[in-house]
């Protein structure tokens, strides 16, 4: 068992130093690193004030947006009319990712042309100014928002074919769209593709994202066609329409829609029998294709948001609560320890040996989830590793006891701890099972930071049974065959020994006086 730890402990530094950006350092949360605010702020078609229910509805939804991309230490709060969203790091772009409508719809392709504004390589640069730009809800009134919905709609959702001409040929394609989240299923839109090279004119939805089955959408490398691709299928009566109408148009295109931006626009090669699976493509970074099979996956917003500009949020306050922290922690650790070698000698040592190791295995594992699934260390998830690692040291007591208590009773160093574990490692598991099941409850009903703790609880509880039982045991079992080890002058356990030497002259004198007696 003590080789398979060591097996497990080298193939995870290894992964840390010789894998991804090869760095031996955690993903630090918003309150240890800093971080990005933008501030989400709701429009409505009519202008209106956005409902609390759905604002509270589209702030679950970024919160379960955020949990599908494994973004740990991140917070959305509802602030009056606007959703507030702090994400670790200096990427605002990401935060702006989560806090998109995300309505998706499948349009039939009427028309298209190439975009009469449509970037070159020397506009790449003003392209990305554009996205800086003041958002359209700090320059309007929400009188005025809803005007140039309306206007939009009139112009790019007409049913005159005149007026569609007309739209299909002026439209300027824009970092932002007014439409996006407002337009009308029921109706033909004009509208651009995401990277604004083309203008299309699509007609009435055919079937709605909410269709699509969530269990479905996985986003991976195609090798064969050497691109980023999302598939899914279509639940219910959506799969069966989706495939009567790749049946009757064989040829044509047909467009996947989000937030009125065409994310790809494939021609129906082939017709696609009902419950199977569709794929989205087009000229995704890996990063794209992840972010939209998190939005389809999780629904669409019920409000379309403008965002803010991103603020960085300091970590002064964090990063002294940390110092603060780990000072205390570390007084704490060498208290510990300090007890433990003046109690318990040997066994203390290797307790101080196995608390090492466990800290040395869990810091690997979290900068392995730091890097493969962006998990953060905060402050909450500090304090569940503190009070894991206790557990750890709890269940060394326990063992340690046991193994005291079978010495009280006669038996040799070697027998103590065999018998000790027997007796030791129920309750052991036990303890640890109900911690962990806890831990679960908690991940499962808590939110924000909160669910961080719950997570380094649980994770440290698992690494507590691994160097137990790995660890601890195997390494008493090797002490039990050494004559030094053994030796209660050495180990330790003198004075159990001597206490057990007691009990056995005591049981032997009144055996010895009948015997005198007779």
């Amino acid at each position: 068992m003590l080789s398979a730890f060591g097996v497990l402990f080298v193939l995870c530094y290894t992964l840390i130093l010789f894998t991804g950006d090869r760095g031996a350092t955690p993903r630090l949360g918003v309150d240890l690193q800093g971080g990005t605010r933008v501030v989400l702020t709701a429009i409505t078609p009519d202008g209106s004030r956005p409902s609390e229910d759905a604002l509270r509805q589209a702030q679950q939804i970024i919160s379960t947006r955020i949990d599908g991309l494994g973004v740990a230490g991140s917070e959305v709060i509802v602030d009056g009319d606007n959703l507030v969203i702090t994400v670790p790091g200096q990427d605002g772009a990401q935060a702006r990712t989560l806090g998109e409508t995300a309505r998706m719809f499948v349009r039939p392709v009427i028309g298209s042309q190439p975009a009469p504004d449509a970037p070159g390589e020397g506009d790449e640069e003003e392209g990305a100014a554009d996205d800086d730009s003041e958002p359209v809800s700090e320059v309007l009134d929400p009188d005025e928002l809803a005007a140039q919905i309306s206007e939009a709609r009139d112009l790019r959702q007409s049913d005159d074919p005149e007026v569609q001409q007309e739209a299909l040929t002026t439209h300027e394609c824009a970092p932002t769209d007014i439409l996006a989240g407002n337009d009308l299923p029921d109706r033909p839109l004009v509208t651009c593709s995401n990277d604004g090279t083309m203008v299309y004119l699509l007609g009435p939805v055919l079937i709605e994202g909410e269709d699509i089955d969530s269990g479905s959408v996985t986003d991976g490398y195609n090798q064969q066609q050497a691109r980023w691709e999302v598939s899914f299928r279509f639940g219910g009566d959506a799969g069966r329409d989706w495939a009567t109408f790749t049946r009757e148009n064989v040829g044509q295109q047909a467009a996947f829609v989000l937030d009125t931006a065409v994310v790809s626009a494939p021609v129906i090669r082939e017709p696609t029998p009902a419950g199977s699976a569709t794929s989205i493509s087009g000229n995704f970074t890996q990063q794209e294709v992840r972010d939209l099979a998190n939005q389809l996956r999780y629904g669409a917003l019920p409000l379309s948001f403008d965002s803010s500009q991103a603020v960085t949020v300091s970590a002064t306050l964090g990063l002294a609560s940390l110092e603060a922290g780990l000072i205390a922690g570390a007084i704490a650790m060498v208290a510990v320890l300090l007890y433990s070698l003046l109690y318990y000698r040997l066994l203390g040592v290797v307790a101080a040996l196995s608390l090492a190791l466990a800290g040395m295995i869990v810091y690997g594992v979290l900068v392995l989830l730091g890097r493969y699934v962006n998990f953060t260390l905060d402050l909450a998830a500090i304090a569940g590793f503190i009070i894991g690692i206790g557990m750890t040291a709890d269940s060394f007591i326990v063992f340690f006891e046991r193994i005291k208590d079978e010495m009280r009773e006669g038996r040799s160093f070697r027998s103590a701890v065999e018998r000790g574990w027997q007796r030791a490692r129920r309750t052991i598991l036990t303890g640890n099972a109900v911690s962990f099941i806890a831990a679960a409850i908690l991940y499962a009903l808590a939110v924000g930071q909160v669910k961080g703790f719950a997570f380094a609880l649980g994770l440290v509880t698992i690494l507590d049974l691994v160097v137990v039982f790995m660890v601890t045991y195997p390494i008493l079992a090797l002490a039990t065959k050494s004559k030094l080890l053994s030796n209660p002058r050495f180990n330790g356990l003198g004075a159990i020994t001597q206490v057990a030497r007691e009990r056995a002259a005591l049981a032997e004198a009144p055996s010895a006086s009948k015997e005198a007696q007779q």
